[in-house]
């Protein structure tokens, strides 16, 4: 299975590692035999899931930093290049919703659902593919959008845009990068259990799901699926594309009376 992924002993950036989404995309690749950069906020997060895969005998490098500040990027690629001896694959999950109508959002709140969904995936990626293209050995890049990015996204309008312009940024970047062996991808979840949804959806800070999209929620560990998929050699002819992984909840006609 490892040579059929094709990850075995490929150096993978992970930013977001902390914890949901990103902590399970590293588990699934030390699994497959990969050595791992893992990037967030917090110290301890990233060190906590470091040690985890590190447990599974593969090796983990922790780089805390912030990716919405460009010379804070700057230093974690070069980081991870050092650790990793070179970069095959990235796989980005940063990404948050701020929820209020549009016709209440202030300023503030719509540049920063910019900077944290669309702006701060130009910074990773442009930065990794310059070291990809330098390095002359191609490479993947996953990165996650969301299904509120395909549809209207009433009360969090500003992350949806954001999140479209993502899926927009995939296509370009996998079109101007291909002639260097680099393929760009995207994932765009649907609900996802992650403990920072978890805890906001008990805080009352997000509305409670609709009963049919909590039937198809989904777990970390599935969107880390899509992610892996996308990164391996399983994927090599898929380039500029946005895998939807939301429970089949988007593909239900609405007025068929179906729950």
């Amino acid at each position: 299975m490892d040579s059929l992924l094709g990850l075995e002993d490929r150096g993978t950036l992970v930013v977001g590692a902390g914890q949901g989404i990103g902590r399970a995309a590293a588990l699934l690749v030390a699994r497959c035999g990969g050595r791992l950069a893992l990037v967030d906020l917090e110290r301890e997060r990233v060190e906590k899931v470091a040690e985890e895969v590190r447990g599974l005998g593969r090796p983990a490098e922790p780089i805390v930093g912030d990716v919405t500040s460009e010379s804070d990027v700057e230093r974690i690629v070069a980081a991870a290049a050092e650790a990793l001896g070179g970069i095959d694959s990235l796989i980005n999950i940063i990404g948050m919703a701020s929820w209020a109508p549009l016709a209440e959002m202030d300023t503030e709140t719509w540049d920063r659902d910019f900077t944290l969904n669309l702006k701060q995936h130009f910074l990773v990626s442009s930065r990794v593919a310059r070291h990809m293209i330098e390095r002359g050995e191609g490479g993947t890049m996953a990165v996650v959008a969301s299904v509120s990015g395909l549809f209207g996204a009433p009360n969090h309008g500003a992350y949806g845009a954001a999140k479209a312009g993502v899926m927009a940024l995939v296509r370009s970047m996998a079109q101007e990068w291909e002639p260097h062996g680099i393929r760009v991808n995207a994932v765009a979840p649907g609900s996802v259990r992650t403990p920072r949804i978890m805890a906001m959806r008990e805080a009352g800070e997000i509305p409670d799901r609709d009963p049919r999209v909590a039937a198809r929620e989904c777990e970390p560990e599935d969107i880390a699926g899509g992610l892996l998929f996308l990164s391996s050699e399983l994927a090599r002819r898929v380039n500029g594309q946005t895998l939807v992984v939301d429970g089949g909840t988007i593909s239900r006609f609405p007025f068929a009376g179906l729950d």
